[in-house]
């Protein structure tokens, strides 16, 4: 293994912010030093990068993708190979994807579905929550020996009865096995059950064209979902983390939860912060590329969630990246929005949307690094070996360059889709170098990664519950 020094850049992790040299021995991190300090100038390396006026920030952990999701007749269209290498151009070095259970099948034949989908395939590190499609005594006993096995989150649907819903009493059943076994249950808040008889009712009234699916997803529908939930892990005393709020209803049901001391989290994604339905009504069918569940919000919802994210009711900032092309994907909704998969790209832009963030004033440096890489590192046990720059912490550096301004396009992307959701948009900062574990993946804005790098990494528990 090499060894390499980064000099003269600006180490930004969510608790300091220092111009210290960075020393790599065997993919992880040996040291750090005050840059122009004689402990500093005394390192060596085969391989030294300056980055003098460039931000050196921890690999951003992204805690909720679905590379190869079967979802509404077809499938997510990244494989863990394009996903995790646009997710490595994005400056994201560790993925917490979906593993599914199908229903009436285990959970480990679920898991080792994924695994097979993922091993020798991916560009950077990678790990797995469980979603749970059929809760039953089976399942339930099968759950602490996935934690065993690395695997210490669990998520639950409220939303698409016939799919992947669980009702009140199997959502009771799972977080009283979190409760006593020290999983997670990551929940989709919505209420699915009177969601569909709204979606009934307006494909009846000949209401079929995307911006629909919006409609008839109703902000209460989301707020009385993640109360629900909020007073079901209450009485199991549970943990909960309310995965892609989008409404400022909802965000209000978590900062109560929080106020109380309850151990809830959220989890809020770019699309809510920069999107909205403005975009779900541009003609066309256009619209249905913004097509997403939770979906998106009138803008005036975002004041909320930015709110949330300074105030840490809300904690994470994650994709939820489920890419399907507009072009036979997406189209399979024209006439009925219901059919349309629902799912954005996005792996590749949150890093940047994030940084946009910081020049615009919603957000603070550290707390970029705080909500994209640290907090989900420590949310899902991975921290510190992933989430920070740090003496003994897997080498995940991108040299980042604050500076350069960049403009989204599908034309530039490195997704496997043929859209972007942020087409057009000009933003300030870009990727220029990634390391993993140690080895350069991207080396000034050229790929040097392969497939088979990534490695799966099993993961404790949550750390906000030790």
């Amino acid at each position: 293994m090499t060894r390499t020094v980064i000099r003269g850049g600006l180490v930004v992790t969510a608790s300091d912010e220092i111009h210290a040299d960075v020393l790599i021995e065997d993919g992880r991190i040996a040291a750090l030093a005050a840059s122009g300090t004689s402990a500093a100038e005394a390192w060596t390396g085969d391989r030294v990068i300056d980055a003098t006026g460039k931000y050196v920030i921890p690999g951003g952990v992204d805690a909720h993708t679905h590379m190869e999701l079967p979802f509404g007749g077809t499938f997510a269209s990244d494989t863990f190979e394009t996903g995790t290498r646009a997710a490595a151009w994005g400056g994201t070095t560790t993925i917490v994807d979906f593993a599914v259970q199908s229903v009436g099948a285990s959970l480990r034949e679920g898991l080792d579905t994924w695994h097979a989908k993922a091993e020798g395939n991916c560009a950077i590190d990678y790990a797995f929550h469980m979603i749970i499609s059929d809760v039953n005594e089976s399942t339930l006993k099968e759950m602490p020996k996935l934690i065993e096995h690395g695997i210490s989150s669990f998520k639950l649907f409220m939303a698409y009865p016939g799919v992947f819903y669980s009702d009140d009493g199997q959502i009771l059943r799972a977080m009283q096995v979190a409760a006593d076994t020290g999983g997670l249950i990551m929940m989709h808040a919505e209420n699915g059950i009177a969601i569909d008889v709204l979606v009934e009712q307006a494909l009846a009234r000949g209401e079929t064209d995307p911006r629909h699916h919006g409609e008839v997803r109703k902000v209460l529908l989301e707020a009385e979902a993640t109360h629900r939930a909020i007073q079901l892990a209450r009485v199991a005393g549970s943990p909960l983390y309310v995965v892609h709020v989008s409404a400022e209803e909802a965000v209000a049901e978590l900062a109560a939860a929080r106020d109380k001391g309850l151990p809830v989290f959220g989890e809020t994604c770019p699309q809510y912060l920069f999107l909205s339905t403005d975009n779900l009504a541009e003609p066309d069918f256009e619209g249905a590329k913004y097509v997403c569940s939770t979906p998106l919000r009138p803008k005036e919802h975002q004041a909320a969630l930015w709110r949330g994210l300074r105030t840490d009711d809300l904690q994470v900032v994650s994709t939820d990246h489920c890419p399907f092309c507009f072009s036979g994907q997406k189209e399979l909704g024209r006439g009925d929005f219901s059919k349309i998969p629902n799912g954005l790209p996005g792996v590749e832009n949150r890093m940047d949307l994030l940084h946009q963030a910081v020049v615009d004033g919603h957000i603070t440096r550290r707390r970029w690094i705080e909500i994209a890489c640290a907090t989900p590192a420590r949310m899902f046990g991975l921290y510190p070996k992933k989430g920070t720059i740090a003496p003994g912490a897997d080498a995940d550096v991108v040299i980042y360059d604050p500076h350069a301004t960049q403009t989204m396009s599908a034309e530039t992307h490195h997704m496997n889709v043929d859209y972007s959701a942020y087409e057009g948009k000009t933003v300030t900062g870009r990727v220029e170098t990634v390391l993993s574990r140690g080895e350069i993946v991207i080396e000034q804005r050229e790929y040097k990664g392969r497939a088979g790098h990534g490695a799966f990494t099993p993961r404790s528990t949550c750390q906000y519950l030790n």
